[in-house]
């Protein structure tokens, strides 16, 4: 490239690259979506349709950058986890951050056509924002997993009370708040069963646990009963040393051999508990990186 006089202003640029040997997780929410969920008339309590958007949306980010490991996404939220030893873009918050949020919000108005038929969108249109944030062991990223996981399951029972009440009940909305006040989630599911007859164990469990992106490798046998597995210390520090090793062993020929391998892996979106340990257990490249057997067509 050639110099000028002007290249000088290159020097305000600030470097500003994540921390080595964390998880970074890209976590977008949606911008306005209260305003956006109403100007598009969407189903109370849950909106299948905006539900199947944000996970097709997210399963083409995941395609088109094989370096996430794992996605979780609930109402207008996604959380992207990049593992330990990603190196995209050198680790740079800004780019990562900003390639997330613009490749998820272009598929989501790329595909809203094939969730919302006949309902075209118009100005101002659905927009993201993003954070990233670092954690430092494999209990801290199950942990934050785990959180928004509890916290779909706390938002949706509050959410399907609360619109339970006022379209089977007559309540209105601030009616409905003030019964729900104070409540717990056997209240809750009392007020369920007792009023409207509804089972909230029989929900669909796409509300319940929300949605978890994953690439599609066969499934292993969990250990029964090693101590490896029945003590989370131990277990986390096995696999950070097992990450330190692979990282160091392989070379930029097998790394990217095995980046190949995780984009001919199929991306699946399901809605199951990531919080027991058997989830990890019977998926242990999320945790390794190292990419798993591809199933066998049939």
């Amino acid at each position: 490239m050639a110099n000028s006089k002007y290249e000088y202003v290159r020097n305000f640029e600030q470097p500003d690259p994540l921390l080595p040997n964390t998880w970074l997780v890209v976590r977008i929410d949606g911008r306005g979506f209260h305003k956006l969920s109403a100007k598009y008339g969407f189903e109370k309590p849950n909106d299948r349709r905006a539900i199947d958007l944000m996970n097709a949306a997210a399963a083409s980010v995941m395609k088109d950058l094989p370096d996430i490991v794992i996605a979780y996404g609930v109402s207008d939220e996604y959380s992207f986890v990049f593992h330990k030893s990603c190196t995209l873009f050198e680790r740079r918050e800004s780019k990562l951050v900003t390639t997330v949020v613009s490749t998820f919000t272009s598929y989501y108005v790329h595909l809203w056509s094939s969730y919302f038929t006949n309902v075209p969108l118009s100005a101002p249109m659905p927009s993201f924002d993003g954070r990233a944030v670092m954690y430092p062991t494999d209990h801290n990223l199950r942990d934050y997993l785990s959180w928004r996981q509890v916290d779909c399951h706390i938002n949706n029972l509050y959410n399907t009370t609360f619109w339970a009440l006022i379209l089977l009940g007559g309540m209105g909305a601030t009616e409905a708040e003030k019964e729900l006040m104070g409540t717990y989630s056997s209240d809750k599911n009392e007020i369920l069963f007792s009023r409207f007859k509804i089972n909230y164990n029989n929900e669909p469990e796409i509300y319940k646990k929300g949605s978890v992106v994953i690439r599609d490798y066969e499934l292993v046998e969990p250990k029964k009963s090693t101590a490896a597995v029945d003590s989370p210390g131990m277990a986390e520090q096995e696999s950070s040393d097992a990450e330190r090793g692979i990282s160091a062993q392989l070379s930029k020929t097998q790394q990217e051999k095995e980046r190949k391998r995780r984009e001919k892996a199929r991306i699946t979106v399901q809605h199951i508990d990531i919080i027991k340990d058997e989830f990890w257990q019977r998926r242990p490249w999320l945790l390794s990186n190292k990419p798993g057997k591809i199933p066998k067509e049939i």
